[in-house]
């Protein structure tokens, strides 16, 4: 009985600690990581820079470059998480100020004086036009999904193809002076607009322009591009790019890609409830939790663009783990490698202090360092996931 009870007592020690967090948990470390978004990088809060409605690329003035268009898309949809899930006005007070910052301060808007949102860049701009998509959703203010419907109709759409054209066949160019280009990072947004715009159309009330069906023809287009020229079907793995020379890069695999590649087909799950779309999401997805896992968790990701890769992800991967359809083997790996990876970053990668993420998973940043901000609005996604993600059953 006394080897027993030593046992019990041993497996109680070693139960993950994960098992032990509630939800009001991680709405404190949500909360705690969404308000250092605003305290340490939202430009308007700095002395002297009352009128910068921008998010800054380094904490506290560290880096202020406006060279990098697409993360303030994921620090929009951040505020957007924080917004939904709390209700708190503070977060939606900044969404009409930084729509005024963000044209303004768009480095490659002044190469376009017909639209100064839009960017050389054709994932840039996919990846605003997502976040006008959830403005609207959390707000119901037309202006913003009629934006993301003009941008993708005039400056997204247009990219596609020719479908004729070997070995490309379609696809959606990466960069539009780069027409040859066809990145899984401008392909799998591309699907999740289209078919976002068609399950908004009716709320939206569109007026003019293309029909609805369109938007779910072309979003059945991409997303079959995509699996059809970068898409594994035996691993999972989803491919960067084919190039101007019509080669495919295998060598470079990204979490943010096969994010957006398991987002699209999910949604495309949704509206049509074929089978298929969601077996597709599994395997890709499956191919990070198995192929990209080392030690529990994926890579640090501490700047530059890279620091926003894997928040991309966990933002489309939460939703497949609280896919109803799902089975249940599946939900509960995903489920519990999502959750032991948020553990490992609550505990291990956030300042308590100052709430901030470096991008390391297992080494906080100090009080007084740096830190980038396409790291920290990782863990942002991350925790805000971690709120939104339903228990296991």
């Amino acid at each position: 009985m006394k080897q027993l009870t030593t046992l019990l007592l041993l497996l109680i020690i070693n139960i993950p600690s994960f098992a032990q967090e509630d939800a009001a948990y991680w709405n404190k470390m949500a909360d705690g990581m969404s308000q250092a978004l605003i305290k340490n990088f939202w430009g308007a809060n700095f002395d002297g820079y009352a009128d910068r409605y921008y998010f800054n690329y380094g904490s506290n003035m560290s880096n202020m470059t406006t060279s990098h268009y697409w993360p303030q898309a994921h620090a929009m949809d951040v505020l957007v998480d924080a917004y939904m899930r709390t209700g708190e006005k503070q977060y939606k007070n900044l969404f009409p100020l930084w729509w005024e910052g963000a044209p303004k301060f768009n480095f490659a808007g002044k190469m376009n004086p017909k639209d100064p949102w839009w960017n050389v860049f054709v994932d840039d701009m996919e990846w605003i036009v997502l976040a006008q998509i959830r403005m609207f959703e959390c707000t119901g203010k037309t202006m913003y999904i009629n934006k993301a419907r003009q941008m993708y109709d005039d400056w997204i759409w247009p990219t596609w193809g020719p479908e004729d054209e070997a070995p490309w066949y379609g696809g959606i160019t990466w960069k539009t002076d780069v027409a040859k280009s066809k990145n899984a990072c401008s392909n799998g947004p591309a699907a999740l607009i289209a078919a976002r715009l068609y399950r908004f159309f009716n709320q939206a009330k569109f007026k003019e322009g293309k029909a609805k069906e369109a938007y779910l023809n072309e979003a059945v287009k991409i997303y079959t591009w995509e699996k059809n020229t970068l898409f594994d079907r035996k691993t999972g793995a989803v491919y960067d790019n084919i190039d101007k020379k019509g080669r495919i890069q295998k060598n470079w695999i990204f979490t943010y890609n096969i994010g957006t590649f398991l987002g699209a087909a999910h949604e495309l799950y949704l509206i049509t409830s074929d089978k298929q779309y969601l077996d597709d999401a599994v395997l890709a997805a499956s191919y990070v939790t198995d192929r990209m896992t080392r030690n529990g968790v994926l890579s640090d990701a501490t700047s530059g663009d890279g620091g926003l890769f894997h928040g991309i992800f966990f933002r489309y991967f939460v939703k497949l783990i609280n896919e109803d359809a799902l089975e249940a083997a599946a939900r509960k790996k995903f489920h519990d490698w999502f959750t032991n990876l948020a553990t490992v970053m609550a505990e291990e990668g956030v300042n308590p202090n100052t709430m901030l993420y470096a991008g390391s998973w297992r080494k906080a940043p100090a009080d007084n360092e740096p830190v980038g901000l396409t790291p920290h609005l990782t863990g942002c996604m991350l925790m805000e996931a971690m709120c939104v993600l339903k228990p296991l059953k």
